[in-house]
């Protein structure tokens, strides 16, 4: 009996008895999403407003695209149009921002040639390594401020693609740090959160 329960605890700690709870969009997430169709870009939140920031420190949930296609298609355009947006210019976007609670996340890749965005559902930080190093952040949703951070350079991600592909990378330096920020954002964590830690 008792080697039956460590059994058990392994494989759930390696994630391996249950898959993973995926969720749907919520009927108020389906309305926004098709108002704007993906041909539009969504309302950014901001911690200006008392209800955006409620919203903001709510955590995320992880989703299959699969289930409910033409949605996950319509809300990562229309939340690629807001990132790229010239009132915004963000290098990075989690849906939380746009008030849908799933864990989607797009990441300008400043590692890559010619700076690529890439599209990331589930993502999650597995590692952090390498010396942590002070850097300038800001906000799409803390407008009109910027503050110095200090994160770690290197993070092991894994992540999961459109087609379904689950991959994980060691990505490093500055889009590590974007990463990060964007994580944060799917886990209900602002870059201001990071401020008075003194570790």
């Amino acid at each position: 009996m008792i080697r039956f329960i460590l059994i058990a605890i392994t494989l759930l700690a390696n994630g391996h008895l249950f898959a993973q709870t995926y969720t749907k969009f919520a009927p108020y997430e389906k309305q926004l999403i098709k108002n704007s169709k993906g041909e539009t870009s969504l309302r950014i939140l901001t911690i200006d407003n008392e209800a955006d920031s409620f919203q903001l420190r709510k955590p995320s949930f992880p989703i299959d695209p699969s289930k409910q296609k033409k949605w996950f298609d319509w809300f990562a355009e229309s939340l690629f149009l807001t990132v790229t947006d010239s009132a915004h210019l963000g290098v990075g976007i989690a849906a939380p921002q746009v008030g849908v609670h799933k864990r989607i996340i797009w990441i300008q890749r400043f590692d890559r040639e010619n700076y690529p965005w890439e599209l990331y559902i589930n993502p999650k930080i597995l590692k952090c390594s390498g010396e942590k190093v002070a850097g300038l952040e800001g906000c799409l949703s803390i407008p009109n401020r910027t503050d110095t951070v200090f994160r770690q350079q290197d993070v092991l991600i894994e992540y999961d693609l459109r087609d379904g592909t689950h991959k994980e990378e060691v990505v490093k330096g500055f889009t590590s740090v974007i990463f990060q920020h964007e994580i944060d954002h799917l886990n209900g964590i602002l870059y201001l959160d990071h401020l008075y830690k003194s570790d």
